[in-house]
This record gives C-alpha cells, structure tokens and sequence, in this order.
C-alpha cells in the first residue's frame, strides 16, 4: 500500500466515522426534532453520488467509506422522516381532535340547533 492510498484510506476512515456518535445518538434517543431534513436529504444524495463515482474509478477508499456513510447517512435520515411524518401526523391528529371538541361544545350548548 502507497503512502498516498494510506492517506486516503486514513481520511476516509476518519471522516466516515465521524457519524458514528451522531447516529448511535439518533438511534439510541429517537430524537431528531434538532436536525436539518434538508442537510441530510442533500448530504444523502451526495454521498450516493460519491459511492457511484468511486465504483466507477475502482477507487477503495472511496468505494468503502461511501458505503458506511450512506448506511449511516440513512439511517438517520430514514429515523428524521419517521420522526417528522409522526409528529405531523400527531399534530394533525390533535387539530381534529381539538375540533371535534370545539364542535361538540358548540352542539352541547345548542349554538348549532337552530
């Protein structure tokens, strides 16, 4: 191994890595509440995009640290979509919920019998 793919293997370990503790912390909370849905979609996608580009150069270093990167990329991008969807669906679910009261007060004080 060449001093050059050492410190392209080096650096890619580092930076592939470097999620490590946010996913573990995703995974092991289920909070996602302060992450950019944006970011990781773009960051994604471009990581995807990496992963292609280091099949086609046959280039390891790219092909191995893009690989864990996007599994762990989406895997709390995966969490951050759930975690959204759920809490739209909740508040939706709680907007009916609050209207459904206030139509039954309306009704129970004969406002809408007339």
């Amino acid at each position: 191994m060449t001093t050059i793919e050492i410190l392209g293997f080096t650096s890619a370990f580092l930076t592939t890595f470097s999620f490590l503790p946010q996913a573990i912390q995703v995974i092991k909370t289920r909070d996602t509440a302060s992450l950019s849905l944006a970011m990781y979609s773009i960051f994604t996608v471009g990581v995807a995009g990496w992963l292609a580009y280091g099949i086609f150069k046959q280039d390891s270093a790219v092909i191995v640290a893009n690989m864990v990167t996007l599994l762990l990329s989406a895997c709390i991008l995966s969490m951050k979509l759930y975690n959204d969807f759920a809490t739209k669906k909740t508040e939706n679910s709680q907007e009916l919920d609050d209207s459904a009261l206030a139509l039954q007060d309306k009704c129970c004080t004969h406002e809408c019998i007339s």
